[in-house]
């Protein structure tokens, strides 16, 4: 196994870490079980003071932290610097707001129910581990830990192997705040002993954000354990485009959303149903945007979008292309593996995909676009639908029947009207089908890993 930082606009290995070995991965479970009894005794105040300093430290390390960022997964140093200060506004989203979303109810009138008293308490359930990816190596990591340490959880973190220097600067990041020594800690290990640490009796609930297969193996071994999951698992997002959309400003948002952090957001739209009344006017601002958005060095201030995260990324993009062409795909520009250092791609739109190519069904992850045109809404909800996936989708019409009626059938986790798909701290956020399931962010998020309790009094 390695765990190294290798620089993708280079494909230079600039640093190796050792894998923590089962004796330090004892150490860290015994701190964070620690840590535990700890941390559940302290107050809401306490825990926003240390979180409001923890983004606070994160503010202070700007340049350096999106550096990273840019250096160990290859996003522009521009959207890198973005994704730290919105880290830094979460967790302060979560000093601000914990105690309300997690303050005691009384759902119902005491006698109703044979007491005097009846109240339902949200109170912390332990050790949660997070399974994180690389493509939001700072925002992924922050929308689970701000939540679980503010309801009195402790964390643990398995970083992707390919972003380990990020891994271990949030790895203490919230000690340095003043949380409890233990309280959020980074293990460097493999993702199979991520899986087989979850029978461990300390870790008492699992998030996971990645692909399908990772996913199932991790609720696998979480439900033979009886453990508490939430699974967000990306997906293959809808753009759905009428008749009475601002073509020229849904062209653009189309085109950014598809190129936005290298083509690697599992938010982003993929699919893009584009109805024919305005098809040829959309697809030709949409292409020119698309060819005017190129690849490069992430800290060049010019570059449109930087490397893939990996070697092994690229080229598992780069086959869904490969394939789509080879059984009749039409290619508008890009679609080629670029000669030199590195693992740039090209911006990528293909027409003409039809149900036998993989990337019909499969996420590409990648900025590759698959434009289709489409003659009714009823058609456009049909094909977005078909799908195995349902994280989120663009739709964007000025008919407020329309985007009533999209926003009810489409099969999503969330469908933004004339603007492009997002996470924001005080909504929620996930999937349904190979999406995933379980919420991130808001009220909804903070409460996934707590214990509601009822307390009942005669």
């Amino acid at each position: 196994m390695v765990i190294a930082t290798i620089n993708p606009t280079t494909g230079a290995v600039e640093r190796e870490f050792a894998p923590h070995t089962p004796e330090q991965v004892e150490q860290i479970l015994a701190r964070a079980d620690a840590a535990n009894a700890v941390l559940r005794r302290t107050t809401f105040a306490e825990r926003a003071a240390w979180m409001r300093r923890a983004a606070e430290l994160l503010d202070a390390d700007l340049e350096q932290a999106a550096a990273l960022a840019s250096t160990e997964m290859g996003k522009t140093l521009g959207t890198a610097k973005y994704e730290v200060t919105k880290s830094a506004n979460g967790m302060r989203w979560y000093a601000d707001h914990a105690e309300e979303y997690l303050a005691a109810e009384e759902p119902v009138p005491a006698a109703s129910v044979g007491a005097s008293a009846a109240r339902v308490v949200y109170q912390p359930i332990g050790t949660v581990l997070a399974v994180m990816p690389w493509n939001y190596p700072y925002w992924q990591v922050i929308r689970f830990a701000a939540p679980a340490l503010m309801a009195g959880n402790t964390g643990l973190l398995k970083h992707a192997s390919s972003v380990p220097q990020t891994a271990l600067y949030l790895g203490e990041l919230f000690e340095r705040a003043g949380f409890p020594a233990g309280a959020f800690q980074t293990l460097l290990i493999e993702g199979a002993a991520a899986s087989a640490l979850i029978q461990d009796r300390r870790i008492r609930a699992v998030t996971l954000t990645g692909s399908v297969g990772a996913g199932a193996a991790v609720a696998e071994a979480a439900g033979r354990n009886i453990k508490k999951s939430v699974l967000e698992l990306g997906g293959t997002d809808a753009f759905v485009v009428l008749p009475s959309a601002d073509v020229a400003k849904s062209a653009e948002a189309g085109a950014a959303s598809r190129t936005q952090n290298s083509g690697q957001s599992c938010i982003c739209a993929k699919r893009f149903y584009v109805h024919d009344d305005v098809y040829d006017e959309w697809f030709a601002l949409f292409l020119e945007r698309m060819r005017a958005t190129t690849a490069g060095d992430p800290f060049d201030p010019a570059t449109g979008f930087g490397p893939m995260a990996t070697e092994q990324v690229r080229a598992d993009a780069h086959e869904l292309v490969a394939d789509a062409i080879a059984k009749g795909a039409t290619v508008h520009t890009g679609g080629e593996l670029p000669g030199g250092p590195g693992w740039l791609y090209p911006a990528t739109v293909l027409t003409d995909v039809t149900p036998e190519m993989r990337i019909f069904r499969e996420e590409c992850f990648g900025p590759v676009a698959c434009v289709y045109r489409v003659g009714s809404l009823e058609e456009a909800v049909e094909l977005a639908n078909d799908s195995e996936f349902g994280l989120a989708a663009s739709v964007w019409t000025t008919d407020a029947e329309e985007i009533a009626r999209l926003q009810d059938e489409l099969e999503f986790g969330a469908v933004f009207a004339n603007g492009n798909s997002a996470s924001f701290f005080g909504l929620p956020f996930g999937g349904v089908k190979d999406s995933g399931y379980g919420r991130e962010l808001g009220a909804f998020g903070i409460r996934e890993f707590v214990n509601v309790k009822t307390a009942w009094t005669a």
